[in-house]
């Protein structure tokens, strides 16, 4: 049976920050998911969640290059 990799949290942000960090990730060959809870709730027809909480997740074993992609980011 073939491991599932697992998924990790990198940061959590507002939109903007988000969709920055997810831009230099692919960039750089790296997957990355989104969880708006938010956006989430209010298309079920509930708000769940702060606008400005959005979770960026990405593979474990990407998990130290992502690291230092977001260092790098927050750096500038």
């Amino acid at each position: 049976m073939e491991q599932q990799d697992k998924i990790v949290k990198l940061i959590t942000g507002d939109d903007v920050i988000i969709n920055r960090v997810k831009q230099e990730l692919e960039a750089a060959g790296i997957n990355a998911l989104i969880k708006d809870r938010f956006k989430q709730g209010l298309a079920a027809g509930y708000g769940d969640g702060v606008p400005s909480a959005i979770d960026l997740f990405v593979v474990e074993t990407d998990f130290p290059q992502a690291q230092e992609i977001l260092k790098a980011l927050t750096e500038e």
